[in-house]
């Protein structure tokens, strides 16, 4: 029976046309699951980003676990424009309404993201439960296989196809304690939480703690968007500066957004759990601040940060700025000045710099 095509994009405001929406180690996973002799029920796919397994799975209860809002977006958008259902979509701090007998996940470039997937799938699965793990052969990590092996008794690796790999589990272990989900990292004597896979896990990221020793405040910004907020630590660390203020906090990762709340109780901070700027009307903002994403799992793609920059122009206020830190050799301010009437740099050190971008 020949396996029917459906049309799949990748929907996340890149302009590259090379990029593919889907890859060989996903396209081994399909096979893997395809070649099943008996169908399981009750599937869960993990990081699934743009909907390939989304559009190729006919089972009877099919669970979508995302940690991204573009993800969401994108396997939502591809299902619709190829006339499919949308699947039931959750999230990996959820617990799942009918729990899963087979999963298939392509494995995060983030360990501490895989580890949190396994511990979800471990607390919302059948005891019997077969996990296939698809990654590209050049991203393999030892720390795959002791990280699924304290969850399964058995963890085997399959051929390579394509130069791709799938590690298979089983076995589920009886576990007494559940792992520890968070992290604590200290900035100035306060512990700032945040959930496994959470970008920079071991430490404030270095270009954030270059940005909050050099940032420029004002009194007179009364509204602040902290963009690509993370655990929320730049636009808190504003809200003491600033307490007046009103600032919006969004991030396009789930647990990044849930890592803010457990970091502020502030009533005069909002939390935005998006990709896109579009959910905010044009002139709201004062300023805008923001330590930009550049990487995507393991692609490098300023295409995406480049959108973002056009969307802070249009939410930006006359007179209003735009705050960035970023890595040297990005050298942004060749594309923020055709945007911004004054692009100028507050300060830099030998790998990153801050601009000042204003409207």
């Amino acid at each position: 029976m020949q396996e029917k095509e459906y049309k799949i994009e990748r929907h996340d405001l890149s302009e590259d046309k090379s990029l593919k929406p889907w890859s060989a180690a996903d396209e081994y996973l399909l096979q893997t699951f395809n070649e099943l002799e008996k169908k399981p029920k009750h599937v869960g796919v993990y990081h699934d980003r743009f909907g390939y397994f989304a559009c190729h799975l006919e089972v009877d209860t099919l669970t979508l676990i995302v940690a991204n809002k573009s993800q969401e977006k994108a396997i939502t958008a591809n299902t619709e424009a190829n006339k499919l259902p949308v699947p039931n979509f959750s999230n990996p701090l959820s617990p799942l309404k009918k729990k899963t007998d087979f999963v298939l996940m392509k494995i995060p470039k983030s360990l501490g993201l895989f580890q949190l997937f396994l511990e979800h799938i471990s607390n919302n699965s059948m005891v019997k439960v077969k996990v296939t793990c698809a990654f590209m052969t050049r991203h393999f990590s030892p720390k795959y296989l002791s990280i699924a092996e304290e969850y399964f008794e058995t963890v085997e690796q399959s051929r390579a196809v394509k130069k791709s790999r799938i590690l298979i589990l089983s076995g589920k272990k009886k576990r007494t304690n559940k792992h520890e989900l968070t992290t604590s990292l200290d900035y100035k004597g306060q512990l700032y939480k945040q959930y496994l896979g959470v970008f920079s896990s071991d430490h404030i990221d270095y270009a954030t703690q270059f940005f909050l020793e050099n940032i420029e405040l004002n009194k007179t910004d009364k509204k602040i968007l902290d963009l690509a907020s993370g655990n929320g630590i730049i636009g808190i660390e504003a809200s003491k500066q600033l307490p007046e203020a009103e600032v919006h906090l969004m991030d396009d990762a789930y647990l990044a957004v849930e890592s803010a709340k457990l970091n502020t109780k502030n009533k005069k901070i909002h939390h935005h759990y998006n990709n896109e700027l579009s959910i905010f009307d044009k002139e709201t903002f004062d300023l805008i601040i923001t330590n930009p994403p550049f990487h995507f799992e393991h692609e490098i793609n300023i295409q995406i940060t480049l959108e973002l920059f056009r969307g802070c122009h249009t939410r930006l206020k006359k007179g209003g700025n735009l705050q960035i830190v970023s890595s040297k050799h990005l050298n942004f301010k060749v594309h923020l000045t055709p945007l911004f009437s004054n692009v100028k740099i507050i300060s830099e050190d030998k790998k990153f710099v801050i601009y000042k971008c204003i409207k």
